[in-house]
């Protein structure tokens, strides 16, 4: 990938589901491909089970927060907030969307149940690593031209080992929360 790439990505969810760990995942997959970052986040990070809103930028950007509109694609762990934060998705972005059998979305974006299956894989608390690995297989589902994302499986499982490699259960349930979501696309 070129070092010019430029992506404004905005991942939406509630305090405790670990949306700013999502956000440091990709900042780190961002470093190590030696790409500038930026990322700001929002709104109630203290208060579990708040809104949490993260601002993540890659490529040579001035400001942290991405306006309305502007955001290449949206990385949404509670489908309630589709409806708070979808306007700061571009028209042509893309959305990778955590959404159960009731809030099944009619407007054409990505989504998959990552409740149910973190459930599945016994990690109710994995959601946002679901999410994350559905999105990583649509990107890569994408003509090369169009790649939503900058990174891919490959990177992300790179950093999750940098960070847990000595924590042996931490690393394979995030591995295999990341590659349910992946398989699930």
């Amino acid at each position: 990938m070129s070092e010019a790439i430029k992506q404004q990505i905005v991942i939406s969810g509630v305090g405790g589901q670990g949306v700013l760990f999502v956000t440091r995942l990709l900042a780190e997959a961002a470093i190590g491909k030696g790409m500038p970052v930026t990322t700001s986040e929002t709104h109630g990070m203290a208060q579990r089970g708040g809104t949490v809103l993260s601002h993540f930028k890659v490529g040579d950007y001035s400001s942290p927060l991405i306006r309305p509109a502007q955001a290449d694609g949206l990385l949404v762990l509670k489908a309630e907030n589709m409806a708070q934060h979808g306007a700061f998705l571009r028209s042509e972005g893309w959305v990778a969307l955590n959404a159960g059998p009731e809030d099944i979305p009619d407007d054409g974006f990505n989504f998959i149940d990552a409740d149910a299956i973190a459930r599945k894989i016994d990690n109710a608390k994995s959601v946002n690593l679901v999410v994350l690995g559905f999105a990583l297989a649509v990107a890569e589902k994408q003509p090369a031209d169009q790649n939503p994302l900058f990174c891919n499986l490959s990177d992300i499982l790179n950093v999750l080992k940098s960070r847990f490699g000595s924590k042996a259960g931490l690393l394979e349930a995030s591995t295999r929360a990341l590659q349910a979501g992946y398989d699930a696309a």
